[in-house]
């Protein structure tokens, strides 16, 4: 055993029995063992990361499958590796990370840690930690109650980057927030080198519209989706960054993967989507980064599987029902957008909770393309969640026939719902508690059998 102090030492070894209890009765609990933790010993953090290689991964949609791909890929390469794969990316839930992973006896081993942070948190633990990497995956509207616009969440990270000079950044290029940040760091872009369709229009709904020197209204040779693509100002001259990392071309995509090319090498991403595409290019370039093979990063991409609540797959009395996280209108319209590759008759549930951690501003939902579902051929529309009415008006609006709509109380009715249904297929889109607490019913039920 090597020395530590008494205060962090009590710290980490009250947290791992909190941590090891929580799981036996509350199946669960990150983050409380983590606070204990804090209150003990403020600086435990530093302590218990000591000798890691730490990856952080942030921004606002994509971390927690951007975090499980990057894991995997360092795991995959024989590499000792740690993570905190419940999605607990608050500085509690990143100190218990860190204290349940921590060895009495200190090894001479290379150890990594690849940790999803949340963007408000990145400022706390860049306190205590120096990474290796920090990797953003996009910026999009989301909780405005919490983080406000864009530029604000951009600011909040901001403040933890700078406590790091040494960093490196690993960027999305086609998000124009984060390009000629005037940062010290070393900085790898990644992006799309190619267009996926013919649209070259901003929406009306995209965030970040204007140029971040100027305020000219961008202007795009393309759009990948939202305002996410290869932009440039007509007024001050401000453009998308070299990209170091690119999909130079899109073989096929569908309900299941796509197959692409990236920097030269053909790779299949085994999760549907544009947006799992980027996931999938975000891991490849921090993989690169860190010096991990492409046979190791191809492998990995082709057999990853979903994390929780992020196009999972559930068998409910031979339902085969997947749910997807949704939180905001980019990464909703991009649910809606891979959902519309499915051709077969589904049907589609409907979640929406208003607590504190999906943001209690719900007029969100107001800025998704719902009418696109009316070009599916839909057996059944379920309506669950706290703010289900709200669900229920929208859809509506956006011309569903309201008069088959089941609207579900509860998950006993929504589970209900599901069994009597005569489509095998079933999409559940749930906000952040609305997908948690279903989750802890179905595994009640026995239909999920690892909650965390």
């Amino acid at each position: 055993m090597f020395k530590i102090n008494v205060k962090d030492f009590l710290s980490i070894a009250v947290s791992k029995v909190l941590i090891k209890s929580s799981k036996i009765l509350f199946k669960g609990g990150s983050n409380f063992p983590g606070r204990v933790a804090l209150k003990i010993s403020s600086n435990v953090l530093k302590t218990a990361a000591s000798g890691y290689d730490v990856i952080l991964v942030t921004g606002t949609n994509g971390k927690t499958t951007t975090t499980s791909m990057i894991y995997n890929m360092v795991k995959d390469s024989y590499k000792n590796v740690i993570t905190n794969a419940t999605g607990a990316n608050m500085l509690p839930g990143i100190v218990s990370c860190f204290t349940a992973n921590y060895k009495w006896r200190k090894k001479d081993e290379k150890r990594y840690a690849v940790i999803e942070v949340d963007e408000a948190n990145v400022k706390l633990v860049t306190e205590f930690i120096s990474p290796k990497v920090i990797t953003i995956t996009n910026l999009f509207r989301d909780q405005l109650d919490r983080y406000g616009e864009v530029y604000t969440t951009l600011n909040k990270i901001l403040d933890g980057i700078n406590k790091v000079p040494d960093a490196v950044l690993v960027l999305n290029g086609d998000e124009s927030l984060l390009g000629d940040l005037k940062l010290p760091n070393k900085t790898i872009y990644y992006g799309f080198d190619c267009a996926i369709n013919d649209q070259s229009k901003i929406d009306i709904n995209a965030d970040a519209k204007f140029c971040k020197k100027c305020k000219t209204p961008y202007k795009y040779n393309y759009i990948i989706y939202n305002h996410l693509g290869d932009f440039y100002c007509e007024n001050c001259g401000y453009k998308r960054p070299e990209l170091d990392f690119y999909i130079e071309r899109i073989t096929e995509i569908n309900s299941n993967g796509s197959l692409l090319w990236i920097n030269g090498n053909e790779y299949y991403i085994n999760q549907p989507g544009v947006y799992n595409i980027y996931n999938g290019l975000c891991a490849f370039s921090v993989a690169k980064t860190l010096g991990i093979k492409n046979a190791d990063i191809f492998a990995c991409l082709k057999s990853q599987s979903s994390s929780f609540g992020r196009q999972e797959i559930i068998d409910i009395d031979g339902k085969q029902v997947k749910i997807i996280l949704v939180k905001n209108p980019a990464g909703f319209d991009e649910a809606i957008n891979t959902i519309t590759l499915d051709k077969r008759n589904i049907s589609i549930a409907f979640l929406l909770n208003d607590n504190y951690a999906d943001g209690r501003d719900v007029s969100w939902i107001w800025d998704v393309k719902f009418e696109k579902f009316n070009q599916m051929n839909l057996n059944k529309v379920m309506v669950s969640g706290v703010r289900l009415y709200d669900m229920a008006i929208r859809l509506k609006i956006a011309g569903l026939n309201y008069k088959d709509f089941d609207i579900c109380e509860n998950n006993e009715a929504l589970l209900k719902s599901i069994q009597g249904l005569e489509a095998p297929t079933v999409y559940i889109l749930a906000t952040y508690t609305a997908m948690i607490n279903l989750r802890k019913f179905l595994n009640g039920k026995g239909y999920i059998k690892k909650l965390w």
